[in-house]
């Protein structure tokens, strides 16, 4: 029955166009045994709303950091910026009967009391470094200097929770600064997502002082995770032998999507070549050990045979489409085209499967069934808008998706009131979903500022408009194409302004503004 069910779906996929009809032209019929491929108006696609630099800039400053403007203070003897806050964003206060609805709804429910339960214990490594991601993005997209020194503010406290091994602690107590937890229960997806802020920093600055310990890091996690004979990171160190039999793709992928794919280019050799190496060892780890030819995605777990089914823990579009542009970029990056062919292809297959008519939207993933998850969850919404508009920048048609996927964004993802993203829409009502909090131990800033980096410069690139991006540089740091790059994309350096001088913790750097244009 399941074998009917994902067939009658795959015919579905390849022979209903999942376009939006006003989005096309021409005269799909003809004589009798003519065949005509679908025409798209690209001009018209081109001049939607939505791709429109200047409403993305907008998004930033109105939508996101109208939530994270002034989140830097810190609680208790905690050195992090604050993992748990309220819709609103509060603290959470110590007495639970005091807690805002929106926690205390999450705390009724299994599967999403681990969200908040730690809300006044911790502050994760996770939650901090991304809040420092999106203060370098906030910087980058607007050379405001401000957001830079938050920043830094964040880089220096993850270098401060390295242990003497070079790895990350995980988590820090907030009422008296204790780090936690020891080395063989620390897992490698947290350890991914602890180097993201100082990668974004670095990214930033190629500041010297946070090469060596970002370089020691990455080390650290492949030297104590990856398994030679096994051929994959595990998710505890390698040696321990109990409790570490899950085979998970978060622990590759999110390896390369957390800092390794954007943090590559900006590295000075031989580290440059190093990391593209490993970029392309851990895009094979996903390809060998993860990828369902049967349904075109790949698996959240490879554990055993009963995790390779749908409706399994990470086993959906987002996780999918997430891996396969990543591993499409891989290719780009290290000019390797077999990347990039295998993953463009699957990527339309993906975004066809996904992509609900009706509504203008995506879907989460399958069902056990294989029906549609047609509610909304935020980081999957973004991961497929994400993945259409890269592909957008080679064939535009691929904007027919994202221009009514993006005004779906516009229109209910976004807390009007507070700001920032809700993390799951209702699919039938449109509303946010009460039960989860907007902020968690999950969900801080990392995927609304990365989608919103990208719709701005992809935006640009279709309406013909350079961009400016800000960075800071020492004085003898070259700039040139190679050098600098908008992000893990590339670009051609139209021009650059320096600017003021930044000092950074009495180190003095030039603000320097790079503008580009012809994005790839």
């Amino acid at each position: 029955m399941k074998k009917l069910t994902f067939l009658s779906l795959a015919v579905a996929a390849f022979m209903v166009s999942c376009t939006p009809d006003s989005n096309k032209s021409g005269n799909q019929g003809g004589t009798s045994g003519e065949k005509k491929t679908n025409v798209y108006d690209v001009d018209k696609l081109v001049k939607d709303s939505c791709n429109n630099p200047e409403l993305w800039m907008n998004h930033l400053t109105h939508d996101l950091m109208k939530f994270w403007k002034d989140k830097d203070v810190t609680e208790g003897q905690s050195i992090f910026f604050s993992t748990f806050r309220s819709n609103s964003g509060e603290f959470i206060p110590a007495d639970t009967a005091q807690w805002p609805a929106e926690y205390k709804a999450a705390m009724q429910v299994a599967d999403l009391k681990g969200l908040v339960e730690d809300a006044t214990k911790y502050n994760y490594i996770r939650a901090h470094s991304r809040q420092t991601y999106a203060y370098g993005i906030a910087y980058n997209m607007t050379g405001n200097v401000e957001y830079l020194q938050l920043c830094r503010k964040g880089a220096i406290a993850i270098l401060s929770a390295m242990d003497e091994n070079n790895g990350l602690y995980n988590k820090q107590v907030i009422t008296d600064g204790v780090w936690l937890d020891p080395a063989d229960q620390r897992n490698s997806q947290d350890l991914a997502y602890g180097i993201t802020g100082l990668g974004f920093y670095y990214y930033l600055t190629h500041d010297e002082t946070v090469l060596k310990p970002l370089l020691n890091a990455r080390k650290y996690i492949f030297d104590t995770y990856f398994d030679a004979g096994k051929d994959f990171l595990t998710w505890l160190p390698k040696h321990i032998k109990e409790n570490n039999d899950n085979v998970e793709i978060v622990s590759q992928l999110d390896q390369l999507y957390a800092y390794m794919l954007w943090v590559a280019p900006s590295l000075p050799e031989p580290y440059k070549t190093e990391w593209k190496t490993d970029l392309k060892k851990l895009a094979n780890v996903m390809i060998n050990h993860f990828y369902s030819e049967r349904y075109g995605t790949f698996w959240g777990s490879a554990t055993n045979d009963r995790s390779k089914e749908l409706g399994t823990d990470h086993t959906d579009f987002g996780h999918s489409v997430k891996a396969m542009w990543v591993i499409y970029e891989i290719g780009k990056i290290t000019d390797d085209i077999t990347y990039v062919n295998f993953a463009r292809e699957k990527i339309k297959l993906i975004l066809n499967r996904a992509y609900i008519k009706t509504d203008g939207t995506w879907a989460r993933r399958y069902f056990p069934d294989g029906t549609l998850d047609k509610d909304k969850e935020w980081w999957g919404l973004a991961e497929l808008d994400q993945a259409a508009a890269l592909l957008s920048l080679n064939d535009p048609s691929y904007l027919r998706y994202t221009n009514t996927t993006y005004k779906y964004w516009f229109d209910y993802m976004i807390d009007k009131e507070n700001g920032e993203i809700w993390h799951m829409v209702n699919a039938e009502t449109n509303q946010p979903a009460p039960e989860y909090p907007k902020i968690h131990a999950w969900k801080t800033s990392l995927h609304s500022f990365e989608h919103c980096f990208l719709g701005y410069m992809i935006s640009s690139y279709h309406r013909n408009q350079p961009f400016t991006l800000y960075y800071a540089f020492s004085e003898n740091e070259p700039i040139e194409d190679g050098a600098v790059e908008p992000y893990f994309l590339r670009a051609n350096i139209l021009d650059t302004q320096k600017g003021e001088t930044v000092t950074l913790d009495h180190k003095a750097m030039n603000k320097v503004g790079i503008t580009f244009n012809y994005l790839h």
